[in-house]
């Protein structure tokens, strides 16, 4: 593949897509510097390096493969550097939607240009869920180091590559128990893994295969709730309308909105994001990232 540059949108937020990326500080798949970013993953089983040099107007792409990358592989990686940059969802829509909300137009106004910044693969983005349910997050970014190196490939530059469902589903029950997996999270993992590979579970949305039905279908995995559908949703196809009203930060940040002493319940939480729809994505993200603001 021949470099290429994407332009960027004139408030684009470098530092957050850094950020994302930067928060295992022993990364052994991601390479973060203060203008570029290196994402090793697999296409087709083949090792390939997403090499990103930032800049405020542009990102210049060069993708590193150590074989040949058919058409559809190469097609995937171009689709990876929008994911990881995060320029799927357009946020302008829902700035015009709570231009005068009284709940979430200050907080848009106070974090413009904001993102989502994806995950390279939805694989990647549904394991990553399923690993970080209901534990910590130092705890979560050391099980998924380990699961990298338990079933990556390492680049010919000696980054690791993030596993592919064939890879992971080659792993074995002991091989994630034994490295501090529950044994909960490392079934789910090896079933999401084996019906990705055997063909019986399809991630890649089609005319006969919508989001809808992909929702459904991971819905049916044991050990898959509506959570880590909705950030799998969120993480991997850029969907524009999940609702995380179960995820706690999002909660927290909505007790802080709402000036109430309490976290509002599952329930209410779904039924304050409904008024969002369909841009519940872009309303989840600010309410995550005004745990964190910019100074």
């Amino acid at each position: 593949m021949k470099p290429y540059t994407l332009p960027l949108p004139d408030d684009y937020r470098v530092d957050d897509v850094l950020a994302f990326h930067r928060r295992d500080t022993e990364s052994v798949a991601e390479e973060v510097s203060a203008e570029r970013f290196r994402k090793g993953m697999l296409l087709d089983g083949i090792p390939v390096v997403l090499d990103i040099a930032l800049s405020s107007s542009s990102a210049q792409v060069t993708v590193h493969a150590d074989a040949k990358l058919t058409a559809a592989a190469q097609q995937q990686a171009r689709d990876a550097v929008l994911n990881i940059l995060g320029l799927r969802i357009d946020p302008a829509p829902f700035y015009t939607f709570v231009k005068k909300d009284k709940l979430f137009a200050a907080l848009a106004r106070k974090q413009p240009g904001l993102r989502i910044v994806q995950s390279a693969t939805v694989f990647e983005a549904l394991t990553w869920a399923i690993i970080g349910q209901q534990i910590n997050l130092s705890f979560a970014i050391a099980l998924r180091r380990t699961f990298i190196l338990l079933a990556g490939r390492q680049h010919s530059s000696g980054l690791w590559c993030y596993p592919d469902a064939h890879r992971a589903a080659a792993l074995t029950l002991e091989d994630l128990t034994s490295r501090k997996f529950s044994r909960a999270k490392a079934e789910t993992i090896l079933r999401l893994a084996a019906l990705i590979t055997n063909g019986e579970l399809r991630l890649e949305p089609a005319d006969d295969n919508s989001i809808d039905q992909i929702s459904a279908a991971l819905l049916a995995v044991k050990g898959i709730g509506p959570w880590t559908v909705n950030y799998g949703l969120l993480r991997g196809y850029g969907h524009a309308d999940c609702s995380l009203h179960g995820d706690v930060a999002v909660r927290a940040a909505l007790q802080t909105l709402l000036g109430e002493d309490v976290k509002p319940g599952i329930k209410r939480t779904e039924e304050i994001l409904a008024r969002y729809s369909p841009h519940r994505t872009m309303a989840a993200a600010h309410l995550w990232a005004s745990l964190h603001p910019r100074d």
